[in-house]
C-alpha cells in the first residue's frame, strides 16, 4: 500500500510539474515495452477466459453455463484492453495484428514480435490456469486426460470442433467470426463514424467479444484467434494429453490458424469498402473542424484500446 501512495503522489508530482526523479529502471527501448505489455494483457486476457472454462466444466454446471464463458471471456478482453492498451495497443489475437499490417496500420517488422508476445502470453496462462485448476481437473476425470469423450478435459484450454462440423464448414466458421470481430473493431476505431466513446473502448470491445460467443460460439468455440489457439494447444500436449490435441476434430489444429487471418483482412476489407472509404471530410459533417480531419500516420496503432 505504501508504494501504491507513492506512485500516486509521484504521478500528482509530475502532473503539478514538480521536479522528481524517474525510478532507476526504466524501459525506453520502445520494443521491449511492446513486447512486454502485449504479453501482459494477452495473459491477463487469456487467464480470465481459461479460468472461466475450468470452472464451468470441472464444476459440470455448478459454478456457470455457457453464457459464464463468453462474460469471462469478454470482460477478460476488457481488461487487458486497460493493461496494455496504452502501450501496444491491446491486440491480444494474431489475426488482428496480421490485419493491421495488412493495412498499413502496424509495421510488418513489429509482427513477429506481437506474434511472440500473444503466444507467450497464452502459453503462461494456459499453464497458470492448468495449475490453478489441477486437482479440479484430475478429480473430474479421474486423472486420465482426455481430448475427447463424456470427461474431456482439453477444451479447457484450446477450442475443438463439434461432431456434426466438417473442416470445410469450420474453416468458414471461424473466417465469418472472425470477419466481425475485425469488421467490429473498424467500425468501433472508426472516428468519422460511430466510435466508441473516451474512455469506454475496453467495455465496447468485450461487449463485442460477448456477443460474438453468445451468437457463432456452439459450432467450435469461436476461436476468432490464432495466437490464443495454438499456445495452449502445444501446452496441452506437453501436460499429458499428447498428440491427440493435434489429431482431434479431423486434424482441426491448424483451422484457427489459416482462418483467422483470413477472415480479420476480410471484415476489416469490407468495412472499408462499405463504410471507411466513402466518408466525407469532416468538415463537411455537422461543421465539424479540419483538425479532426487530420488522418491517422501510418505508423500510429489505429487499435490503440480497441484491439483484441
Amino acid at each position: 500500500m505504501k508504494d501504491l501512495v507513492q506512485s500516486v503522489e509521484l504521478g500528482v508530482s509530475q502532473r503539478r510539474g514538480a521536479n522528481v526523479t524517474r525510478p532507476k529502471v526504466w524501459l525506453k527501448n520502445e520494443l521491449v515495452r511492446v513486447g512486454l505489455a502485449e504479453s501482459l494483457c494477452t495473459y491477463v486476457m487469456m487467464a480470465f477466459g481459461l479460468g472461466s472454462v475450468a470452472q464451468v466444466v470441472t464444476g459440470q454446471g455448478a459454478f456457470g453455463q455457457y453464457l459464464s464463458i463468453n462474460v469471462g471471456f469478454g470482460l477478460g478482453v476488457a481488461m487487458g484492453v486497460h493493461v496494455g492498451g496504452k502501450v501496444s495497443g491491446a491486440h491480444m489475437n494474431g489475426a488482428v495484428s496480421f490485419t493491421m499490417c495488412v493495412f498499413g496500420r502496424l509495421s510488418w517488422k513489429m509482427l513477429p514480435l506481437y506474434i511472440f508476445a500473444q503466444l507467450l502470453g497464452s502459453f503462461l496462462a494456459a499453464g497458470t490456469i492448468y495449475g490453478i485448476y489441477y486437482e479440479a481437473i484430475h478429480d473430474y476425470c479421474g486423472g486420465n486426460l482426455t481430448v475427447t469423450g463424456a470427461r474431456a478435459t482439453a477444451g479447457i484450454f484450446a477450442t475443438y470442433p463439434a461432431p456434426y462440423l466438417s473442416l470445410m464448414a469450420g474453416f468458414f466458421d471461424q473466417v465469418f467470426g472472425t470477419a466481425m470481430l475485425l469488421l467490429g473493431l473498424m467500425a468501433l476505431s472508426d472516428q468519422k463514424n460511430k466510435p466508441a466513446a473516451a474512455g469506454s473502448e475496453p467495455a465496447a470491445v468485450g461487449l463485442l467479444v460477448i456477443l460474438i460467443g453468445i451468437s457463432l460460439g456452439s459450432n467450435s468455440g469461436y476461436a476468432i484467434n490464432p495466437t490464443r489457439d495454438i499456445a495452449p494447444r502445444v501446452f496441452t500436449a506437453i501436460a499429458g494429453w499428447g498428440t491427440d490435441v493435434f489429431r482431434a476434430g479431423n486434424g482441426w489444429w491448424w483451422v484457427p490458424l489459416v482462418a483467422t487471418p483470413i477472415g480479420g483482412v476480410l471484415g476489416a476489407g469490407i468495412y472499408k469498402v462499405f463504410v471507411e472509404l466513402h466518408h466525407p471530410p469532416l468538415s463537411e459533417q455537422d461543421g465539424g473542424s479540419a483538425e479532426e480531419s487530420i488522418p491517422l500516420e501510418k505508423d500510429q496503432n489505429i487499435c490503440a484500446n480497441v484491439c483484441v
